[in-house]
């Protein structure tokens, strides 16, 4: 009888528990009924606390350590620290409920501390931690680290770039984070420009497919569960294209050329991909800091295109409303605008929870503006199941980082990443007839061809070029010349040690290029690293000059995220190679290239001028952008968009429509025969591009609107088809209506974004 009740005394305790557990912690609950519950019992404080994000605590440790007591610079956005919040008074607010999110969190086991201090604070609210997975989860040490945007856009393959987004979530999630400052949906039109290589190139259309496959890989379809991560659109808008080529300089654009170039992207990331979170911009546009354009973050994205997620700010961006831009007299006033403008989330640091709370309690901000933003950082934090388990199982990840399955797809990415742009007949090579193979360059046998956006990996997770190319000729074969791996260098002694050497050679390879890498002081390219010109650093075009005068057979790699005017080069190399920064399998990946165990397949997502004062340089410039000829050079680029060789060759037939005439709410389909006339298989990327002949307002002269992969064996043919939507017509006319005019417009399929590369049909769409 006794052990009767005493079973009868435990059922009542634990039934009382779960009456007596608030609405918020059922899971069985839907999670807008959860997010109503939990903010009930929330205080302003803790409400605007959810908008507030850190640092992480090691994070500051090692910034401490780097400038020992000397300040970071204020145009410095890689390095931050609090001079008057101690680690542990952070530690403190967090256990206060007073941080709502966490960012350079690069360990689980830290992501779990933090997390074991927030359940100690009155709700127990989970924090969202969120880092800068931009081509895998490269800021953490012993990941996947898939080639850069730049690359990963010259594949022009989105079920690829969907499958590495959804691996690279995996890893996200696998080290404490949640959430990721990914895609980079800037168009970008200024390769002066250090963040050309974190954006998929110049081509509102390109950029808009390439984005909405990498918000699907990581959110998935609802963007629920533990193996998701949230992505985020970022940067409203217009930083790609500065007035003279730096990072957050300002922006002047007319609407048109908003709504036309930059606003796709958002649109469909939105719209079609459901991103959950975007980013406001560094810079300036039009006389608005992007950090208080209401017109931008309220009416077009929440307004038009229906954004209900949170929007985050850029490192310490609000605090430059007054202290760059000088349009806030006071911090507090930035604040203010800011939130009112829109913005949900204030990275980084401390001040603005006490400035938007008092700036509730005065009446200058409405509470319903924090519970907007507060409301969707806890629906992302049900989302992602934070509330059932924060926390991290630090032996399951390691289970996942740089997997067999994720090294494979690292691999084929960074294959499918290279482009060949020039090859004489030297390529593919065949090792066994060379005796003696010279590999040169500062980025021969370095971490370089990770990118930027990635901190120190393991030595045996990254193979060198120069290690790709000892694997396959064999290292007997291969002479080695450290050239050093400063691309700045200039010094005349090591071209004449690395010429010498050529010489005795029968083949030499030089590694060229930048250095993206944000932990070395010799960095040339990457966020925050712009340049006046294009060419070539130190003394890297005159080692490749002296080592051709020798006669030995020349092949030059690029490796860096921006195009470079590499013009004698490109003139006098037999073999020219643009491998951007393609990942932990760099060295594989072109040394299978070179040998033609894989046949390059990548084109050209960003024209590559033959000069910066050339810039800009886009394909799809309006008509009269050349009416008038540069006097001293050539006015086309030195390798267009969309253009990229291979080891065959491909045969295109006539272009044929549908139809001949339509109205404008029709559909057509346009079909070409492509054949593989060459020896081996390969993969073409065929390209549709349209263009209104006469519009009342002016349109470029080609657009791309389509594009497929197309794989054919030596002799084998394929038809091709693409169906064009009236959404493919349609823009912007005189007045501003959206829509398709009446008129004739040519269709152009082909191998790239030159004429001679086109085949061309019209059509007419009637009244």
């Amino acid at each position: 009888m006794r052990r009767t009740l005493l079973t009868l005394a435990v059922l009542f305790a634990a039934l009382l528990a779960v009456a007596q557990k608030p609405l918020y912690k059922d899971v069985r609950q839907p999670i807008g009924k959860r997010v109503d519950d939990l903010m009930q019992r929330m205080t302003l404080e803790e409400k605007v606390a959810q908008m507030c994000q850190y640092v992480g605590p090691e994070h500051i440790r090692e910034t401490q350590e780097r400038f020992k007591g000397t300040k970071v610079a204020k145009n410095d956005d890689a390095y931050g620290f609090y001079p008057n919040l101690s680690i542990n008074d952070l530690y403190r607010m967090t256990e206060e409920g007073k941080v709502g999110s966490f960012l350079h969190v690069v360990t689980a086991e830290e992501a779990n501390l933090l997390q074991k201090l927030a359940m100690r604070s009155r709700l127990q609210i989970p924090l969202i931690i969120g880092i800068d997975a931009i081509h895998g989860n490269a800021l953490v040490n012993g990941t996947t680290v898939y080639p850069t945007p730049i690359g990963q856009a010259s594949s022009f393959d989105l079920e690829l770039i969907e499958k590495l987004s959804r691996e690279s979530a995996l890893e996200v999630r696998a080290t404490g984070a949640h959430w990721t400052f990914t895609p980079n949906i800037d168009v970008a039109r200024d390769a002066r420009w250090g963040r050309t290589g974190e954006t998929f190139g110049e081509d509102p259309y390109l950029v808009t497919r390439m984005g909405v496959a990498t918000i699907k890989g990581y959110q998935g379809e609802n963007c629920l569960g533990s193996d998701v991560a949230l992505a985020c659109a970022k940067h409203l808008i217009a930083g790609s294209e500065p007035s003279n080529g730096t990072n957050a300089a300002p922006m002047d654009v007319s609407e048109r050329t908003l709504r036309e170039v930059y606003l796709p992207p958002y649109k469909a990331a939105v719209e079609e991909a459901g991103v959950f979170t975007l980013m406001a911009a560094h810079n300036e546009l039009n006389g608005v800091p992007c950090h208080a354009d209401k017109w931008m973050m309220t009416d077009i994205m929440r307004g038009e295109y229906g954004f209900n997620g949170f929007i985050v700010s850029d490192w310490m961006d609000v605090e430059r409303i007054k202290e760059l831009h000088c349009v806030a007299p006071t911090l507090k006033e930035a604040y203010r605008e800011t939130v009112e403008a829109g913005l949900d989330m204030h990275m980084h640091g401390p001040g603005f929870m006490e400035g938007v709370v008092e700036l509730v309690k005065e009446g200058r901000l409405t509470e319903k503006q924090v519970e907007r933003a507060c409301r969707s950082i806890l629906e992302a934090k049900f989302k992602l199941g934070l509330f059932e388990n924060p926390f991290v199982d630090t032996k399951e990840s390691k289970k996942v980082l740089f997997n067999k399955e994720h090294q494979a797809t690292a691999l084929e990415a960074a294959e499918k990443s290279i482009v060949l742009l020039k090859n004489n007949g030297l390529l593919p090579l065949d090792f066994s007839k060379y005796k003696n193979i010279l590999v040169t360059g500062p980025n021969a046998d370095n971490h370089t061809v990770l990118g930027d956006w990635t901190l120190q990996q393991p030595d045996e997770n990254v193979v060198t070029v120069l290690d790709g190319i000892r694997r396959v000729a064999g290292s007997d074969k291969v002479t080695y010349y450290d050239y050093g791996d400063d691309v700045r260098l200039n010094s005349p002694e090591k071209v004449k040690a690395a010429a010498g050497l050529a010489k005795k050679a029968d083949l030499a390879i030089v590694v060229v290029g930048e250095n993206p890498l944000r932990y070395q002081k010799t960095k040339t390219c990457g966020e925050n690293i712009d340049r006046m010109g294009l060419d070539l650093l130190g003394t890297q075009e005159l080692l490749v000059k002296e080592i051709h005068k020798t006669g030995v057979p020349v092949i030059v790699v690029l490796v860096g995220g921006r195009p470079l005017s590499v013009n004698w080069i490109a003139q006098n190399v037999p073999a020219l190679i643009q491998a951007w920064e393609p990942g932990s399998f760099a060295g594989t990946a072109i040394a299978n290239i070179l040998t033609g165990k894989v046949n390059p397949s990548a084109k050209l997502p960003i024209s590559i001028p033959r000069h910066a004062g050339q810039i800009q340089m886009i394909y799809n410039h309006k008509p009269s952008q050349y009416f008038h000829k540069y006097k001293d050079g050539p006015s086309t680029p030195l390798y267009p968009f969309g253009y990229g060789l291979s080891y065959t060759t491909f045969a295109y037939g006539d272009l044929k429509l549908s139809r001949s005439e339509m109205s404008a709410e029709d559909s057509f389909t346009a079909s070409i025969e492509l054949a593989n006339t060459g020896e081996r298989t390969g993969t073409e990327i065929v390209q549709l591009y349209i263009r209104d002949e006469y519009s009342s307002a002016t349109r470029p002269v080609k657009e791309l609107k389509d594009f497929v992969r197309v794989t054919l064996k030596p002799g084998e043919k394929r038809t091709v088809f693409f169906t064009v939507t009236p959404d493919k017509l349609a823009y912007f006319d005189r007045k501003m209506k959206y829509g398709v005019e009446p008129g004739t417009f040519v269709v152009m399929v082909g191998a790239s974004s030159l004429d001679k590369d086109l085949k061309k049909a019209r059509i007419s769409v009637t009244e």
